[in-house]
């Protein structure tokens, strides 16, 4: 006979339900959307539509939210009653079907609460991420253009929304770097967590013995700017260099000079934007990019002083964080949180969400334990 019983776990479930909802105010979330639902329907909304973007995709971020919070409250409702139907019918089917129900719920729930953890100042930015190939030769730029691919994909499953900004490719195989624009609320919270070197052991394809080959590429994560944010740039701190738009191979994409590269001479730092049509819209996607880049070298530095002035100088991410072992087994291991998979093909493609998640309560741990 058949006798479920979750009750702990449901339980475990609406309290943990309950702090996650405290913090994301439902009531506050209800009065925003319909604040945003307001301004949508304006008629000269789409006079600016930069602006018309954001409150469109905010008003659809606190839609998701709110329908996702009602959602899980009647889910664990329906739970309920599936667990005693199954018991009251002796029914194996309904049992099986309550006991899929409770995983599901469970994972959503912890995906929401992870959602709540994303309390930093930039956090609620869209990002921008730059991947550049490192040490190991054409096996570091093939491995660079995976990670891009890996990325794309994973953004692409969520259905954000994805602006490749620029792609230098190697001229063997796969990319120097590449820059682009997840432009979707509390990206850079979310990815901010994979930023750093990451490490790939394969048996090299590019290599006619067929050794083993270690290689490195670097993720870059950097909040997406806003007009607010103040970054003002004097026009001779910067030097614009413009060029010819180029793919793989060399083959040209664009016959005029409208790639651009912007250098900021007192830091040195290089961006560079070729993927608009016209050179005013590459320099503008540059120049928010390197806006970006200041804006978030400007945190360090505070933090780094804060640090400085407390007396614990101590950099709290390690030049490795991930490695993606190919041969001789498979596994891609976090090397600060512990996550592992045992399918690196299932990492390539996409899945990361595992990953992320532990990587944000990782941090969010290391951030309470040092304060």
């Amino acid at each position: 006979m058949i006798n479920l019983d979750f009750s702990a776990e449901i339980a475990d479930l609406r309290s943990t339900f309950a702090s996650i909802t405290e913090v994301l105010n439902p009531e506050a979330l209800a009065a925003r959307a319909q604040e945003l639902e307001a301004v949508a329907s304006a008629p000269d909304l789409w006079d600016d539509v930069e602006n018309a973007q954001r409150v469109t995709s905010d008003l659809s971020h606190a839609q998701a939210d709110l329908k996702r919070i009602q959602s899980i409250e009647a889910r664990l409702d329906d739970l309920e009653v599936l667990i005693e139907l199954a018991n009251e019918g002796d029914d194996e089917a309904t049992a099986a079907e309550a006991k899929q129900e409770l995983e599901a719920i469970t994972k959503v729930i912890g995906d929401l609460e992870v959602q709540t953890l994303l309390d930093g100042e930039f956090d609620p930015r869209p990002a921008v991420i730059t991947i550049r190939a490192g040490a190991g030769g054409v096996d570091a730029a093939d491995f660079a253009e995976m990670l891009l691919r890996m990325y794309t994909r994973w953004a692409e499953q969520h259905d954000y929304r994805v602006n490749v900004l620029d792609t230098s490719y190697a001229e063997q195989a796969g990319v120097k770097s590449a820059t682009f624009e997840v432009d979707e609320p509390y990206a850079f919270g979310t990815l901010s967590v994979e930023a750093g070197t990451h490490r790939l052991v394969r048996m090299s394809p590019f290599n006619s013995a067929g050794s083993r080959e270690t290689s490195f590429a670097a993720v870059e994560v950097v909040p997406l700017i806003e007009q607010a944010d103040h970054i003002d740039i004097p026009d001779n701190d910067i030097r614009v260099d413009v060029f010819r738009s180029s793919g793989p191979g060399g083959q040209s994409v664009n016959t005029t000079d409208s790639a651009v590269r912007i250098t900021h001479l007192p830091t040195g730092i290089v961006v560079s934007c070729q993927n608009e049509k016209s050179q005013i819209q590459n320099r503008a996607a540059a120049m928010r990019v390197l806006q970006s880049r200041l804006l978030l070298q400007r945190r360090e530095e505070e933090e780094a002083k804060k640090k400085e002035l407390a007396g614990n100088i101590t950099a709290s991410w390690g030049d490795q964080m991930r490695s993606y072992v190919l041969a001789p087994y498979k596994m891609v291991k976090d090397l600060r949180s512990g996550h592992e998979s045992g399918n690196p093909d299932r990492v390539f493609g996409g899945d990361l969400d595992e990953f992320i998640s532990s990587g944000i309560r990782w941090r969010k741990t290391t951030q309470s334990e040092s304060m």
